[in-house]
């Protein structure tokens, strides 16, 4: 049943722009699955959509594949769409995004897998990414900078 939804909410994502949970769970349910609000958010971070910019102001879900013939331009695209500026604040890097793409942004970076990030948590226009040590910090300053360029 699980694997069902997913190819229907691939395939949903693939055809619509859907912004929300709800314009999903409504796709879901004309196409005859029955699904609530936690199973909707379930799905979505186990199949890791994110959101990004569908034009007129206006965001979408999209599937980040882990395929790796295109994963590091796709990521780094991403990156670029979003970022906005940047602060360290010891081995904590504090990054703005436009608003709505933090957590495309971060889910970019967690793929990226660059040795000096230990995780990231993303919230509407803020990522919060925690560096191994205060000189790695400057050193994936470096990098994101060299990226967006």
């Amino acid at each position: 049943m699980k694997q069902n939804r997913h190819q229907k909410i691939a395939e949903l994502v693939t055809s619509f722009d859907i912004e929300t949970q709800e314009e999903l769970a409504e796709k879901l349910k004309e196409a005859g699955f029955c699904v609530t609000q936690a199973t909707i958010s379930r799905d979505i971070r186990q199949m890791h959509l994110t959101k990004v910019p569908a034009g007129g102001g206006r965001q979408k879900y999209v599937i980040l594949r882990q395929d790796e013939g295109h994963l590091s331009d796709k990521y780094i695209r991403v990156l670029r769409d979003g970022f906005v500026s940047m602060d360290m604040a010891q081995n904590i890097l504090v990054m703005r995004t436009v608003a709505g793409m933090a957590m495309a942004v971060a889910a970019a970076i967690d793929a990226m897998k660059l040795k000096e990030v230990v995780g990231t948590i993303g919230g509407d226009d803020t990522i919060m990414i925690a560096v191994r040590t205060v000189d790695d910090t400057v050193i994936l300053m470096d990098k994101i900078r060299e990226l967006i360029s």
